[in-house]
């Protein structure tokens, strides 16, 4: 009995070790990974898009940020105007007759989209969303234009202009990057006074903080649904714990007048960033985060490192606030999807669509899905870079390249065996709708 018994186990073992070796993923894919990757892709082009961050617009609406690109800026190779993709997208949005954007060409395509601008109305870009097969667009705007849908278009509004409230001629006078965003940020302070009805600065801390919370209930209730933070472009995105009296002191001593010295900005900072985090979390409103590379000459990229933000993020009195870091921490990605294991915390592709190509793409996508599929969206970053090369071709690009590099990261995982082309598929819609709709809760 107790030679069968042994015999008995150790076929069992020996069929436990058959089923796992054939289960267990491969490090290299089959022969068949082109026919696998096209028949994810057919089925991937047809799953209806979320985006989660974009700058819809016509190129002259200065609403469409509440930054400006510093002149001079140097561009990546993919973003030039030589790229023959952005000629493609022309020709597959506008039926665009010619192969370069040559000054005499590229003005067919820039009357066609001021007529469009002129024209009035929701329709236009309606169509462009409907031409990329993308459902729901997030936009990220000082305010949400009348051309835009807001069926379709969401708005996201900024917030860091409530960290700028002093006397900010020295740090304007920084760099030149800082000399074209800080006016912005108090431009778009005055606009938000304007709107609650303040006349100057409150008298002391609580009165701006409380024109602070109620400027955020009313986007809230005028449809913004997520506040955006560019802090990155300004300072670390370390933010400390600021006990407020010491917030206190350094609003009496400076809210009349006065310039506060760098430190005694960033104590203040740190304080009022977490009034709007806490804000944030009462109203039940995501807060979104630049983490990633910037735009200017001076933009640090040890400042936007998503890990500075790891002591807000991991924080248990805002467990409740939904934190999405756009951009991907690019090109901190891995850290990135590692911040994504606290349950609130997500991140997406934007920005990286059309920075980098669909094979670098692929395998940043590979490995966000290999660890945490759940917490990962599609976006897209459209925006205009000039008048021939808008939104709409920068929409067109990114939707391309995420719906290529997924369907070829999907293609090599179910390749090596990691899950079936069923279970592909399933995470496909995860990540280019049901997250994003799940999160804002736009789930149908």
């Amino acid at each position: 009995m107790k030679h069968l018994f042994h015999f008995g186990a150790a076929l069992l073992f020996g069929f436990a070790c058959a089923t796992t070796a054939q289960a267990q993923a491969r490090p290299l894919p089959g022969a068949d990974l082109q026919k696998t990757y096209d028949r994810l892709l057919k089925q991937i082009d047809r799953i209806p898009i979320y985006d989660n961050h974009s700058h819809a617009t016509f190129p002259d609406d200065s609403d469409m940020d509440a930054m400006a690109s510093p002149p001079g800026e140097s561009t990546v190779l993919r973003l030039r105007d030589t790229n023959p993709e952005f000629v493609a997208a022309a020709k597959a949005l506008f039926g665009y007759p010619f192969d370069d954007f040559k000054p005499e060409h590229a003005k067919w395509l820039i009357d066609k989209k001021k007529a469009a601008e002129a024209a009035g109305g929701t329709a236009y870009w309606n169509s462009i969303l409907d031409k990329m097969n993308i459902e729901t667009c997030l936009a990220n705007r000082v305010a949400l234009a009348p051309y835009l849908d807001p069926k379709r278009f969401h708005w996201v509004f900024f917030v860091d202009s409530f960290l700028f409230p002093f006397d900010n001629h020295e740090q304007a006078a920084r760099n030149g990057d800082m000399g074209v965003y800080i006016p912005l940020q108090e431009k778009v302070l005055q606009r938000y006074m304007k709107q609650e009805s303040v006349n100057g600065l409150p008298a002391d801390l609580a009165g701006y903080e409380a024109f602070v919370r109620r400027t955020l209930a009313e986007n809230q209730k005028k449809g913004g649904v997520a506040m955006k933070f560019e802090a990155a472009y300004f300072r670390s995105l370390h933010f400390a714990d600021l006990p407020r009296e010491k917030a206190e002191a350094i609003y009496s001593k400076y809210h009349a007048s006065g310039v506060p010295t760098a430190e005694e900005y960033r104590l203040f900072q740190d304080y009022i960033f977490r009034v709007l985090i806490d804000q944030a979390g009462k109203l039940k409103l995501p807060v979104h985060f630049h983490s990633a590379v910037g735009i200017g000459d001076y933009f640090s990229l040890r400042n936007g490192n998503p890990l500075n933000l790891e002591n807000v993020l991991r924080d248990p009195r805002y467990s409740n606030v939904k934190f999405v870091l756009i951009h991907g921490g690019y090109p901190y990605t891995l850290d990135m999807i590692w911040l994504t294991a606290a349950k609130n915390v997500y991140t997406d592709s934007s920005l990286m669509g059309y920075y980098v190509y669909p094979s670098e793409l692929k395998n940043i996508l590979k490995q966000w899905i290999s660890l945490y599929p759940e917490k990962i969206m599609f976006a897209s970053d459209a925006f205009p870079f000039n008048d021939a090369v808008g939104a709409e071709e920068t929409f067109w690009l990114a939707v391309r390249s995420a719906r290529t590099a997924a369907a070829a990261a999907l293609a090599e995982l179910v390749a090596e065996g990691a899950f079936t082309e069923e279970k592909a598929i399933e995470l496909a819609r995860l990540y280019l709708h049901d997250n994003a709709a799940k999160l804002y809760g736009d789930m149908k």
